[in-house]
C-alpha cells in the first residue's frame, strides 16, 4: 500500500533537499548555469533569523515529489498583501499525479488564511506544460505587464547613483 501524498512545510533539516530541488528545478528550466545558489545560501535565507520566503515540500510514498517556494509582496491597489510563487517544481517521475496542483491547492488556502488579495507567479513563455496547466487552475496571464529587471552590472552602477 503506497503513502498517500503529503504536503509540509520544509526546516532546516531540508536544506539539502531544498537546495537539490532547485537544482533540478534550475536543469528543467534550462539555466543551470545561473543557479549559483549553495547550502549555505538557503539555510541562511530560508531558515535564518528572518526568513525571506517559506517553502512547501510534496512527499508521495515516503520521497519528495515536489516543493513551491513563495513569498509574501503587496498591493498598494488592493492594500493587502499577496501570496508570490517564486518557484514550482514536481520531480519528472512524479508528474501527471496531481502534485503540482495540490501544491497549488495549498498555496491558494494559505493565500485566503493569510487574507492576501492574491496569488501570483510568472512562467517562461516557452513553458507550454506550465502555461497549460496554470490554465487549467483558472490563472489568467497578464500579458499586459512586462517583466524589468536589474542585476549584476547595471544594478551596482545604477546604485552607485545615489548620492550619500
Amino acid at each position: 500500500m503506497t503513502d498517500p501524498l503529503t504536503i509540509r512545510f520544509a526546516t532546516a533539516q531540508d536544506v539539502s533537499l531544498v537546495h537539490r530541488l532547485i537544482r533540478g528545478l534550475a536543469e528543467y528550466e534550462r539555466l543551470a548555469d545561473e543557479a549559483v545558489v549553495t547550502e549555505a545560501d538557503v539555510r541562511a535565507s530560508l531558515f535564518g533569523e528572518k526568513p525571506d520566503a517559506e517553502v512547501l515540500i510534496a512527499e508521495l510514498d515516503g520521497a519528495a515529489a515536489g516543493f513551491a517556494l513563495f513569498f509574501h509582496n503587496y498591493s498598494t491597489f488592493l492594500g493587502r498583501r499577496g501570496l508570490y510563487l517564486e518557484d514550482l517544481f514536481v520531480v519528472p517521475e512524479y508528474r501527471g499525479r496531481g502534485i503540482g496542483r495540490a501544491l497549488m491547492a495549498r498555496l491558494a488556502r494559505l493565500a485566503l488564511e493569510r487574507n492576501c488579495g492574491r496569488f501570483e507567479w510568472w512562467v517562461l513563455d516557452w513553458n507550454e506544460p506550465a502555461i497549460r496547466f496554470y490554465r487549467s487552475l483558472g490563472a489568467r496571464a497578464m500579458d499586459e505587464w512586462t517583466v524589468y529587471r536589474l542585476a549584476g552590472e547595471p544594478l551596482a552602477r545604477l546604485a552607485g547613483e545615489w548620492p550619500e
